[in-house]
């Protein structure tokens, strides 16, 4: 034990996720979800290789890698369809980037004919958020009223 430690009661990872990154529920489609505070390291190629030929077993595994074992099962059991698991996949995803964004805004992202701009429109972006920030005055003034144009009408090469 280093002297850092000696007198502290040992903190096991779980414990340490929940102090860090919390431990917030919501419910959706009648199940309890812990809202992702982080994205699993693997999550991000598995829903990026979903599309229209995916079959049902693809979607599965992302739901889990975000929201764990069985949560899916239970969507499925009751009734969750394509448009309401793509939504809730966005918004968890969303949550887990650090966003945190109404169940309005991942269906908008879902729904978009432009999913990239859509994400922008919800959570703003670098540049917009400097915009925001910029002075508001007018138009420089030049620094020198003198003419920077070269006298000479011949090259001196």
């Amino acid at each position: 034990m280093t002297a850092r430690s000696a007198g502290k009661a040992p903190e096991s990872w779980e414990q340490f996720k929940v102090k860090a990154f919390g431990a917030r529920t919501e419910v959706i489609e009648g199940v309890e979800i812990i809202v992702p505070a982080d994205i699993p390291l693997n999550f991000t190629a598995a829903f990026s290789a979903l599309g229209p030929e995916s079959g049902i077993d693809d979607f599965g595994e992302s739901v889990t890698l975000l929201y764990g074992e069985g949560v899916f099962d239970q969507w499925v059991d009751r009734g969750m369809g394509a448009i309401g698991l793509l939504t809730a996949l966005m918004w968890g995803y969303m949550q887990g980037g650090g966003k945190d964004v109404t169940f309005q805004d991942a269906f908008q992202v879902v729904t978009s004919d432009d999913p990239g701009k859509a994400v922008t429109a919800v959570v703003g972006n670098r540049a917009a958020r400097r915009a925001q920030s910029s002075g508001t005055g007018g138009r420089s003034s030049r620094t020198s009223a003198a003419s920077t144009a070269s006298p000479r009408t011949k090259s001196r090469t």
